[in-house]
């Protein structure tokens, strides 16, 4: 019995030398900010490394937020690293070349970083119900594609229910005009696609059984494909201003879709107010 007491004891007072040793950094033993490297022989080579502040943008480095011996690497494609300034001795750069591994691990943050949303919208009418909130992706050169997802809300003005819609909306906008090198630009065209669709039973892809053959009605009441136009102005938030965004879009759009085209051309009658849709909206650009 007092054996298994004392041995219990031992277990105990390794655990917490382990816990210790894996919390206090390396300079509370006495060793000196190091990096360790392992050479293809599977020994260790043992360097110093001078803080830095500022990295060369064509090369591409491998940096370690810490000085303690690590095999996490960060491969840095930028030309200035944000760190405290309390603590910049904290940050060393190596001239250890990233091994492939290193090289997918980065690809695979890059990967799961891209999903993040760059920014948040809310729009008003555009044929994708009464109010519609999303996210979306800008991308490119000069950011000038967008890709947007929408969840719309629609009442149900003469129908038995409320509905949700959901849209799939591609941005494009060619140029971007600064008004008098201040904080607002102009945007004098923006142009895009956008893929609409409504959740119900009451709405179909393919004609239903009940209508003749041949088709009665030849179009799909469920997915509407709309075309659009507008234009922009933005506004940098400044620094000591961001809280959430750090800028903010007000936008007008004029738009019309598949079935509203095909009722203009056969229907001499209809004015542009019948096929054209006017909506407003606001963007946040989070990052």
């Amino acid at each position: 019995m007092r054996a298994k007491w004392f041995i219990s004891k031992a277990f105990c007072i390794a655990i917490v030398a382990t816990a210790l040793a894996a919390l206090l950094p390396c300079s509370a033993w006495g060793q000196e900010p190091t990096d360790t490297i392992a050479s293809p022989l599977g020994k260790e080579q043992r360097r110093s490394f001078p803080p830095i502040r500022r990295t060369d943008p064509q090369q591409v480095d491998s940096l370690r937020p810490s000085p303690c011996p690590t095999d996490t690497v960060y491969i840095i494609r930028i030309d200035t690293v944000w760190m405290d300034p309390d603590d910049v001795d904290s940050i060393y750069l190596s001239d250890r070349v990233p091994s492939r591994y290193d090289r997918r691990i980065d690809r695979f943050r890059r990967g799961w970083a891209a999903l993040i949303p760059t920014h948040v919208k809310l729009q008003y009418a555009g044929n994708m119900g009464l109010l519609s909130a999303g996210f979306g992706w800008d991308y490119g050169k000069k950011s000038q594609w967008e890709t947007d997802i929408y969840f719309g809300y629609l009442p149900k003005f003469g129908s038995d229910r409320h509905k949700i819609t959901f849209t799939l909306k591609q941005n494009y906008i060619p140029w971007s005009v600064q008004i008098r090198q201040g904080p607002l630009s102009f945007e004098p065209l923006t142009c895009g696609i956008y893929f609409n669709t409504v959740f119900g039973d009451e709405f179909w892809v393919e004609e239903p059984d009940r209508y003749p053959s041949g088709g009665y009605y030849r179009f799909s009441s469920k997915i509407r494909i709309h075309v659009f136009a507008g234009e922009r102005f933005t506004l940098d938030i400044p620094e000591r201003y961001r809280h959430i965004a750090r800028q903010v879009t007000l936008f007008y759009e004029l738009s019309t879709c598949d079935l509203y085209v095909i009722s203009a051309f056969t229907n001499k009658y209809l004015k542009p107010q019948d096929y054209l849709s006017l909506s407003f909206g606001i963007k946040l650009q989070l990052l």
